[in-house]
């Protein structure tokens, strides 16, 4: 390949990584933000950030690096489909095509308004208020709306929205996978809810003090291979984790005192995807081959891991005498069976992120519909309350009694993720497959969890997932790791495997 060609791709990758350097600062402070801020500072807040996500479009889209992709492929230096260059050169070039189109300033007020919508959904999830809301999300789905009449869909407005996180996706291709899982789901739903057995949920409302979840739930992100060393937990209204840098991951969770699974499974969600994040390559951090390949991936590693191994049995086999030891006082007269039955109840819940892992898809789907009829046109903000209830007493047969319990429960909106709950779900399908994988290549992986070894798993999931970056899209990545295209089927064989037993049916 000649030299200029050899020139050209390394300033594209400077100028990539100079970008990606420019965001991370305002990771950053968005971190910051959803931790430490004070109330009042986040009008503060909004312009620091505006201004840094600003700049950092504004490099990107400088046509210097149009120049460079072009050259590049002139010259053929992205022939070899799936090589680190052919994959930096496809990733940066889609990126950039798309975000050229959006006027900076479009891009400087969205970070701005989210910012103040944030600190506004923070105040108004505490008083149950959506009304104080309310003009904040009106003005976030605007600009979203502006965003995708700037880069353009296939057919959906929508489409242009979900494409940010699942790369490729529309609401046809999602629809169509949800719509076939959903017919079998429901159906097992009914079936689960309609056996008549019931665990003994209130073992999980005692009372766990705060100190002590900190630690058990250190132990069990330790246990799965999270470096401390490298990452950090700290508390939030609504856990998330970020990656700020090379050798520097973020979790977060948030605690209650008289409900268990809350921080516990927080901790290993988020954890699931602080691995993720520290099993990206170090040496392509910046560019696409160092990056996540979707949101929909990174939600199966935080699915499998507090999901498919932290309500396992064999895993509590191991951490329910630690869990005993920590919490003598509330657990001495608990036995694991009944422990396990508790952390797997199935009911039809308010909260997303406490949902069980049998209802949580109906939790999805709402919010789909939901999204999907704001860029149609079919739903307008005045209206969310009284849909949300709607269709939430049509797909889990409770109204939620207030709207922090309801619409205001999840940071998405506020924060402009409008076209991200898809990913759960897809998360969840992923992780299945996966899951299913791991266990044909790795063993006897209840009998790895019972003794406390999670480190084979861990490293298949780095070798397999984790170190190829965007090397393949999702779909293709899939294949690649299980040798089939995606299907709902890996994840009700789960479900049914493993609830079946549990309730009798």
């Amino acid at each position: 390949m000649s030299e200029s060609l050899e020139k050209a791709y390394k300033e594209l990758i400077e100028r990539t990584v100079e970008v990606s350097r420019i965001y991370s600062c305002a990771a950053v402070l968005d971190w910051d933000q959803k931790t430490y801020l004070p109330r009042k500072g986040s009008d503060s807040r909004a312009q620091q950030i505006s201004m840094l996500v600003g700049m950092g479009h504004q490099k990107f889209v400088d046509p210097k690096v149009g120049d460079l992709i072009g050259e590049l492929k002139a010259g053929g230096y992205d022939k070899e489909e799936f090589s680190d260059e052919e994959t930096n050169i496809r990733e940066i070039s889609r990126a950039y095509e798309k975000a050229k189109k959006v006027p900076t300033s479009l891009v400087m007020e969205t970070a701005e308004t989210t910012v103040k919508a944030d600190a506004a959904w923070v105040e108004a999830r505490k008083k149950s208020d959506f009304e104080s809301f309310k003009p904040w999300l009106e003005k976030v789905i605007e600009l979203k709306r502006q965003y995708a009449e700037a880069v353009g869909y296939p057919k959906e407005p929508y489409d242009a929205l979900i494409d940010d996180y699942e790369p490729g996706a529309t609401v046809e291709t999602i629809g169509k996978v949800l719509e076939d899982f959903r017919v079998e789901l429901v159906d097992f739903v009914g079936r689960v809810i309609g056996s008549g057995k019931k665990p003994d949920t209130s073992i999980l409302s005692r009372h766990y003090p705060v100190d002590k979840q900190e630690i058990l739930g250190k132990m069990a992100a330790s246990a799965m291979g999270f470096d401390f060393d490298s990452g950090r937990l700290d508390k939030t209204t609504h856990p998330f984790c970020t990656g700020l840098g090379v050798g520097d991951v973020r979790i977060t969770t948030r605690y209650n005192p008289h409900h268990f699974n809350d921080a516990f499974f927080g901790i290993m969600h988020e954890a699931g995807h602080g691995l993720y994040e520290q099993g990206l390559d170090p040496k392509h951090w910046g560019t696409p081959r160092g990056e996540a390949v979707s949101l929909g991936i990174h939600e199966s590693q935080s699915r499998m891991w507090e999901n498919m191994v932290g309500r396992s049995l064999s895993f509590w086999k191991y951490f329910f005498p630690l869990a005993k030891g920590i919490f003598y006082e509330t657990l001495r007269d608990v036995k694991l069976e009944d422990f396990h039955f508790a952390v797997n109840n199935v009911e039809p819940s308010f909260i997303r992120v406490e949902a069980d892992e049998v209802t949580y898809n109906l939790h999805i789907m709402l919010r789909f519909e939901m999204e999907y009829a704001f860029f149609r046109g079919e739903l307008k903000v005045d209206d969310i309350p009284a849909v949300w209830n709607e269709k939430f007493k049509h797909y889990l047969d409770i109204t939620p009694p207030d709207d922090a319990k309801g619409c205001l429960q999840d940071v998405h909106w506020s924060n402009g993720l409008i076209g991200y709950f898809p990913t759960y779900t897809l998360g969840n399908l992923y992780s299945a497959q996966f899951f299913a994988k791991a266990k044909e290549d790795l063993g006897d992986l209840d009998e790895q969890f019972e003794r406390g070894s999670f480190g084979e798993l861990k490293q298949w999931l780095h070798k397999n997932i984790h170190t190829h970056g965007q090397r393949y899209r999702a779909g293709k990545l899939v294949e690649v790791v299980t040798g089939k295209p995606l299907s709902h089927k890996p994840f009700m064989d789960y479900l049914k495997s493993k609830f079946g037993p549990l309730y009798g049916v």
